[in-house]
Parts: structure tokens; sequence; C-alpha cells
């Protein structure tokens, strides 16, 4: 059993939100008797490495780090014009200068080498399946590997790579789509839940609009071993997200996200926003060179207070998130 393999007290599993975890956010989470996990998936080698360190200090319980699985993208100089040209109203109206250098670094090598290093012991990954080479390497260092999967195909591919669980991601998930095939598929947990159950004999970690103490009992019931929850323990005590962010959390409704490419290149489920609908129709750049086109509107927003063109990633049901508190009360609450 996983809860036993991580020395979790609960099923659960705290999502790996790359841009929200902190050093103390992963370690609350530990020590509450889950499993915290560091959203690696924007920092580079050394940055993993130091993240990593940090939580070392704060806790002595088994955490994950989650990668971000991708070919560097061939850059295409006239679409990458188009997609400046698109974000040149938002630079303009906040004063910035449009991002000229977009370079995309190979990082993935040294935060797979940070991980070993570190000796961390579980290491989970997103937007594909790492190379068998790497997977050995993770193997050889005694490192538990977890894939992500959105369909029962992408499901039956992690099993195949040698991984030894999968986090099935269902349409209601916050944050990026962990999806490798196309084309993209929002299919509802419950029912990739049970598309995936029978057909894989790995361990299988729910994830997708867990937010109440009935989804996760459900999802467990379902032949889940664990569950995977993320935007209800945004507006934890320890979640160091400017209170901004957590209380457009709070005062979400059922129609307020949205999946959209135009933040990082990749789709996600996030806040409606007035840059989402301006930008519904724009041309992207691809992930990660479209992330680092609008690091500078997203900073500054932040820093202005201004909502309308933040990144706010949340799942399908943030509007039935209330219960608010340390991250010990609300997985007591919801269990």
């Amino acid at each position: 059993m996983l809860q036993t393999i991580f020395e979790m007290q609960h099923p659960i599993i705290q999502a790996p939100m790359a841009g929200v975890t902190s050093p103390k956010f992963v370690a609350a989470c530990a020590e509450a008797g889950l499993l915290g996990s560091i959203g690696a998936g924007y920092l580079d080698g050394e940055q993993t490495k130091q993240f990593i360190q940090e939580v070392k200090k704060l806790t002595t319980k088994p955490f994950a780090v989650n990668l971000f699985v991708q070919e560097d993208p061939k850059i295409d100089i006239e679409v990458l014009q188009q997609a400046r040209m698109a974000l040149q109203p938002f630079y303009d109206e906040l004063g910035l200068s449009p991002v000229q250098s977009v370079v995309s670094k190979d990082v993935f090598t040294g935060q797979v080498q940070a991980v070993i290093e570190e000796k961390v012991a579980i290491c989970s990954f997103t937007f594909g399946i790492p190379s068998a080479e790497v997977l050995q390497q993770l193997k050889d260092n005694g490192i538990y590997t977890i894939g992500t999967a959105t369909t029962l195909e992408e499901a039956k591919l992690v099993e195949q790579a040698g991984m030894d669980a999968v986090v099935l991601q269902g349409g209601e998930a916050g944050g990026h789509r962990g999806s490798f095939t196309d084309p993209i598929q929002l299919i509802p947990l419950d029912a990739l839940l049970q598309q995936v159950a029978g057909q894989i004999a790995i361990p299988m970690i729910a994830a997708g609009g867990l937010v109440t103490k009935e989804a996760i009992q459900q999802a467990l019931e379902n032949g889940a071993q664990a569950v995977q929850i993320g935007t209800a323990l945004l507006v934890a005590d320890e979640c160091e997200i400017s209170p901004l962010y957590k209380n457009a959390v709070l005062a979400s409704n059922a129609q307020q996200t949205t999946i959209t490419l135009a933040f990082t290149g990749k789709p996600a489920r996030g806040l409606a926003n007035e840059f989402t609908k301006r930008m519904k129709d724009a041309i992207v750049a691809p992930y990660p060179l479209q992330n680092y086109l609008t690091t500078t509107i997203r900073k500054e927003s932040a820093e202005q207070g201004n909502a309308e063109y933040l990144s706010m990633w949340m799942g399908e049901n943030s509007h039935l998130v209330q219960q608010t508190g340390t991250v010990k009360s609300i997985v007591n609450k919801l269990l």
C-alpha cells in the first residue's frame, strides 16, 4: 500500500503545484500525515536542489518532487513574434518592456540529478514519460516513480514504461493538464477511474476536483489507493500564495474556471479573467516559451494587486472549498 511505503498517516498526496509550493508548505503537508510534493516544473537543477534541502530542514518525512517532461520546442520566429504582439497591449498597460529572450534551456537533466543526489524518496512526472535511461537511473537509486495520465491509453503507457504508480487526472483538475497524447481529453475523474480499474496492475492515485469528503471517499471506493488534492489546500495557512489568490478561490463559483493556453503555452485550468478572455483566440508560443513571455506580466500584476492578469490555477470544484485554517485542520475536515 502507498500509505505504508510513503509513511503517510492519510491516503492523501499534496498536489505538486509548480509556482505555488514552497518548502514551508510541502513540509507542513508531510508533517500533517500527507505525502508532500515539490512542484519543480519552473525550477532549474540548482534551484530544485536548494528547494529539496530547505524541505529537509523542516521535516524528516518522505516527500516527492514533480518534474515536467517535455521536448525543447522548435522556435518558430514568426509564431514567437505573433505571440509577442498578442501580449503587447498587456505590456503597455503595465508599463513593461516586452520579453526578448526566450531561449529554452535543458533543465530536466539537472533536476533529475538533484533528485538523485539529494536521495529524494519519490519522483513524479507530468507532460509525458521520461526516457528509459532516466527511469533506470532513478530505479538504481531506489527512487519510487509516479507518472501522470489523463486517459486509459496514457495510463497503460505509464505502466509499460516501468513506472511504479500513476496519477489519474480527471478533467476537473486545476492547473496544467498532464496529457501527453492527442487529442487532449477531459474525462471526469469517476469515469476515468472506472475505465482504468482492472486494466493496469500498478497503483492508481486519483486527482481532479477532490475538495469534499464525499468525493475523496468515492475515489477510494473506485479503486484509488490514494488521492491527490491541490485546490482545497491553496487556502491553508501554510500555503504562501497571495491573499488575492486565496480570496479568489473562496469567492469562486461553479462557472468561473476555464482551460487556457494563454499563460504558459500548455492547457491549464484556472480562474477565468480579463487576460484569458482577451487571449482566447490569440496565437500563443509553445511551452515553455509562452511562459517566459508572460512571466513579467504575471509578476507585475501580482505586485499591483491586479487579479485580471494573474494565472490563478484552481480546480473545477473550487467553489466547494470553504474550510480554511492549517493543513492539518483542512485534512481532518476532508476525512
